[in-house]
């Protein structure tokens, strides 16, 4: 009986030993899940902003709706989902043909390529603050870079920039301010 005392007076005060050594390494553990969890959200936003805005710039009549298109669509997934980049979100807009090659958002929306395949590719950068983590040992910011592709419609409407507003016919007579045909 004398050796069973023994044994628990030996043993008395180990587990808040072993809880004082583990606690940190749990909340390390803990504090590292976070940090991951927060980096895979952030990365999914950016992914889905960058898929926003490919599909906004492939279905614009215009470069310059096409680029206004995409940006507003990054800045409303980035808002709505609550990420805020450290400086604004760039985005980056260029079209690639069917070959792989990189061509001008000029040249995939140029009017006169009717039918022709070319893909707008959107590239969205965020860098993301994780300071508000408090992590001893994790990066201030982290820099998510996310692109999509989406094929452009072949036919879709165009303005040609002629200025047209109606139909003209040869006479002269058929335009916006009445008369003609």
């Amino acid at each position: 009986m004398s050796g069973d005392r023994t044994v628990r007076r030996a043993q008395r005060g180990s587990v808040s030993v072993e809880v004082a050594i583990l606690a940190p390494v749990f909340i390390l553990l803990l504090g590292l899940a976070v940090v991951a969890g927060r980096a895979a959200v952030a990365r999914s936003v950016v992914d889905s902003a960058a898929h926003d805005a490919a599909r906004a710039a492939s279905i614009a009549r215009t470069r310059e709706q096409a680029v206004a298109d995409g940006k507003a669509g990054v800045e409303q997934v980035l808002a709505g989902q609550g990420i805020n980049c450290s400086s604004a979100a760039s985005v980056r807009l260029t079209g690639r043909l069917p070959t792989g090659e990189s061509v001008s958002l000029d040249y995939a929306f140029d009017p006169w390529r009717v039918g022709e395949l070319v893909f707008v590719v959107a590239t969205v950068r965020c860098v993301v603050s994780l300071d508000d983590l408090w992590m001893p040992g994790t990066p201030g910011t982290i820099t998510i870079e996310r692109s999509f592709v989406s094929p452009m419609d072949r036919y879709r409407g165009r303005t040609l920039g002629l200025g047209l507003v109606g139909p003209v016919s040869p006479a002269g007579g058929g335009g916006p301010d009445g008369g003609g045909v």
